[in-house]
């Protein structure tokens, strides 16, 4: 697949995300991207993607929402659950461009209207009450001992018997 651009692996990345059990919603997917990014692209950019991925059989509407194809999935296989966001983007770009386009397909064709609104969506969500599933946790500023709990005295040395 000649040329690959970053947004097309960020697409595959939040797709993956987003659609474990059942296909994402825009919604979801911005969100993952967000997640993946701490930004989301234009809607421009994201149309393009969109549409590229479904041409190349990357990509698939299912119902209401987008699912990845088999292929798809291949290229998602990570080398481990620690990895940063940009390390796993790297390795997803990098197998993009090895990956060899298997027929055409048809492509996916989103208004910018739709991808402004899942944008806006997401954005409103975030502002709410509600609790965000997909951002991360916080993680600790340093382990902290128990209260309570002190330090035992170590044992004296053994001494010998003459």
């Amino acid at each position: 697949m000649h040329p690959v651009h970053d947004f097309d692996a960020l697409l595959i990345l939040a797709t993956a995300l987003a659609s474990k059990r059942r296909p994402a919603e825009l919604v979801e997917i911005m969100a993952a991207a967000d997640l993946l990014q701490s930004s989301i692209p234009t809607e421009a950019k994201l149309a393009e993607a969109f549409d590229r991925l479904a041409r190349h059989g990357l990509l698939c509407a299912a119902g209401d929402g987008f699912a990845l194809t088999p292929d798809a999935q291949e290229l998602v296989v990570l080398p481990g659950k620690k990895a940063e966001a940009d390390e796993c983007l790297y390795v997803v770009k990098e197998k993009l461009s090895g990956y060899k386009v298997k027929g055409e397909f048809a492509p996916i064709i989103l208004s910018l209207e739709t991808l402004t609104a899942a944008i806006k969506a997401h954005r409103s969500a975030g502002e709410g009450a509600g609790k965000n599933l997909l951002v991360p946790k916080p993680k600790p500023e340093a382990e902290k001992a128990r209260p309570g709990q002190r330090q035992r005295k170590p044992m004296p040395a053994r001494r010998r018997k003459d």
